[in-house]
C-alpha cells in the first residue's frame, strides 16, 4: 500500500516542477532568439526567383520585410529550428541594391526580439561581351606581349583568357572601367604561327559568355653578340659571397607567384634612365667564354656612370639584394604578375622592401656590379615569369 502512495506522489511532484519551470521560463527568459537565413548572402547578387528560408531557435512570431514592404507578417512559429520558406521574385525588382529585414519575437512575457538585415543585389541583365580590338590587330613578335581587351555591359565576377596552354586573369583597365584587359607574354622561343585564345567571362549571378579569337606569332630576327668579361671580375663577385643566379631565378619565380592581385600602374611605362645608347637589344643571342651561348632577355642601356636610375612605373619594391651575376639588384612588382628588374646598380637608393614606389622615383645609380664588362643598366620585364621586351611597354598606343 505504501508503494502505491509513493507512486501517486512522484508524478504530482514532477507536474509541479515542470509547471513551475514553464512559468519561470515564461516570465524570466531574457534570451533573444537565434535566426538563420538560407538562400541569401550579405552583399550577394541574384537573379530569377530566390528560394529563401528562415529558422528560429525559439517559438514566436516571424515577420519579413523587403525594402520596407512586408513579405511575411507575424507568422506563428510553433517549432524550433524548422525552415519557413519564402520566395523573392527578383524580376519584379530593379537591378540595384535591396534590403531584406527578418524579425522574430518570441512568445515569452518579455517578447524578446531578434532582427537581422541582409543587403543584396539584383542582376537580371543579360551578360554581353565584345572585343575592343579587331582580329587584324592580334599580331605579336616573339618575345613581345599580346594585349587583349574587351568590354562588358555590367559588373562581372571575373574573366580569364586561355592561351598558349596557360590561363591569364583579366582585370579592369582602370578603376570602375567596363573595359577589361589581359597581357599574354609570348616567349622568345615560341614557334611562329597562328594560335587560338579563348576569353571566358562570368557575371555575379553565374552566367557565362565565351569568345574565341586568333592571334599570330611573328618570327623576330634576333641579333647576335660576343661578350667578354674578365675572369678577375667574376672572381671578385664570387668572393663577395653574393647569392648565385640560380637563387635569383628561384626568388623571381616566387615573387611572380606572389604578385599583387591588382593593377598598380596606369598608362605607359618609361625607360628607367635617359638612354644615350642601347648596348644590347632585347633577345640578343650572346656568346661568352664563361656562359657559352644564351639569349639575353633584357635591354642593356647606357648613360653616364653612376647617373640616377628610376622606377619605370608605379609599383611595390619586392627585392633589393646583390647577386653574383646581376650585382646590386632591384625588382618592382606592378601587379598581376608584371615585374620590372634593374641590375648592375652601383648604389641603391634609399628604398625598402614592401614600400610603394612611384614612376620616376630613384631605385639606385648606374653601375657595373655583377656580371658586367662596363657601366650599364640591365632592364628586364617579366609577365608571369616570362621575359618580354620592356620597350614595347613604353609605347602610348600599347
Amino acid at each position: 500500500m505504501e508503494f502505491k502512495k509513493r507512486y501517486i506522489v512522484i508524478p504530482l511532484l514532477t507536474v509541479a516542477l515542470v509547471s513551475g519551470w514553464k512559468i519561470s521560463n515564461y516570465f524570466f527568459d531574457a534570451y533573444t532568439p537565434e535566426i538563420t537565413i538560407s538562400g541569401i548572402n550579405s552583399q550577394g547578387t541574384y537573379a530569377g526567383d530566390m528560394q529563401c528560408a528562415v529558422a528560429s531557435s525559439k517559438k514566436g512570431l516571424l515577420s519579413v520585410w523587403l525594402d520596407g514592404q512586408p513579405l511575411i507578417n507575424e507568422f506563428k512559429i510553433s517549432s524550433n529550428f524548422v525552415d519557413h520558406p519564402f520566395i523573392i521574385p527578383t524580376k519584379t525588382l530593379t537591378n540595384a541594391k535591396h534590403t531584406l529585414k527578418v524579425q522574430v519575437v518570441d512568445s515569452t512575457f518579455n517578447h524578446n526580439k531578434k532582427v537581422i538585415e541582409r543587403e543584396f543585389y539584383v542582376d537580371n541583365v543579360p551578360l554581353q561581351v565584345a572585343f575592343v580590338r579587331s582580329e587584324g590587330d592580334n599580331k605579336v613578335f616573339q618575345g613581345r606581349t599580346l594585349h587583349v581587351q574587351f568590354q562588358v555591359n555590367k559588373d562581372i565576377e571575373g574573366a580569364q583568357v586561355s592561351a598558349l596552354s596557360q590561363a591569364f586573369t583579366c582585370f579592369p583597365e582602370s578603376k570602375n572601367s567596363s573595359v577589361y584587359e589581359c597581357f599574354i607574354p609570348v616567349a622568345c622561343e615560341e614557334a611562329p604561327g597562328e594560335f587560338l585564345f579563348t576569353v571566358n567571362v562570368t557575371d555575379k549571378v553565374g552566367n557565362s559568355v565565351t569568345m574565341d579569337n586568333k592571334f599570330m606569332v611573328v618570327a623576330f630576327p634576333f641579333k647576335k653578340q660576343t661578350l667578354t668579361v674578365t675572369a678577375q671580375k667574376l672572381q671578385e663577385e664570387k668572393e663577395i659571397g653574393a647569392p648565385s643566379k640560380d637563387e635569383l631565378e628561384k626568388t623571381i619565380g616566387l615573387l611572380s607567384s606572389r604578385s599583387e592581385k591588382q593593377k598598380l600602374w596606369r598608362g605607359a611605362f618609361c625607360t628607367p634612365i635617359d638612354v644615350t645608347r642601347v648596348s644590347c637589344d632585347f633577345g640578343t643571342i650572346r656568346t661568352t667564354q664563361e656562359r657559352g651561348r644564351y639569349m639575353h632577355k633584357a635591354l642593356d642601356l647606357v648613360n653616364t656612370p653612376k647617373s640616377v636610375v628610376w622606377a619605370s612605373q608605379d609599383g611595390i619594391v619586392v627585392l633589393k639584394e646583390r647577386y653574383d651575376t646581376s650585382g646590386n639588384t632591384v625588382i618592382i612588382d606592378h601587379g598581376w604578375g608584371v615585374l620590372s628588374m634593374y641590375y648592375h646598380l652601383d648604389q641603391f637608393a634609399d628604398i625598402k622592401i614592401g614600400q610603394k614606389i612611384a614612376k620616376g622615383n630613384p631605385v639606385g645609380t648606374l653601375g657595373k656590379t655583377g656580371y658586367a664588362s662596363g657601366y650599364h643598366l640591365h632592364w628586364e620585364m617579366r609577365i608571369n615569369n616570362v621575359a618580354v621586351d620592356p620597350m614595347q611597354w613604353t609605347r602610348p598606343t600599347f
